[in-house]
């Protein structure tokens, strides 16, 4: 029922509070702050620096990882987000407090550091807007 089952973990960036923008996921109506699962250790076993990663206020040093350190974050998401496997954010009452927001209470921000470049060719729709732009209707 909910838009961010375990099956459909979207990653972005939000804030909350007097802290500034971080990487998360969201599941069901919380959203699950990357940067504190990375510093409670439990993203330690990934094939990259996951505190370095997710502390960050974009996800763009996440996206230049290669697919399968995406894979292995996805499964490692849904290993402590299932109920029953880690039982490490059901058992530890500051880590969930630190850890999951309810979305109601969270800002959310662009996800990427964008440059300045835009590719206006991208879809046959800005292609043939261009072209008008620059040709005319006819």
């Amino acid at each position: 029922d909910a838009d961010f089952p375990l099956a459909n973990l979207p990653f972005g960036v939000f804030s909350c509070g007097r802290r500034g923008p971080r990487c998360a996921t969201a599941i069901g109506d919380y959203a699950v702050d990357l940067a504190a699962l990375a510093h409670a250790g439990l993203l330690s076993g990934l094939p990259f620096d996951a505190r370095a990663v997710f502390s960050r206020p974009a996800l763009n040093a996440f996206m230049s990882l290669p697919r399968p350190a995406w894979r292995a974050t996805r499964a490692r998401l849904t290993e402590l987000l299932a109920a029953g496997e880690d039982g490490s954010l059901q058992q530890d009452d500051s880590l969930r407090d630190a850890a999951l927001r309810p979305l109601s209470e969270v800002t959310m921000h662009l996800p990427a550091d964008i440059g300045d470049y835009t590719d206006f060719y991208s879809s046959r729709e800005h292609a043939t807007n261009v072209g008008i732009m620059f040709r005319g209707k006819d």
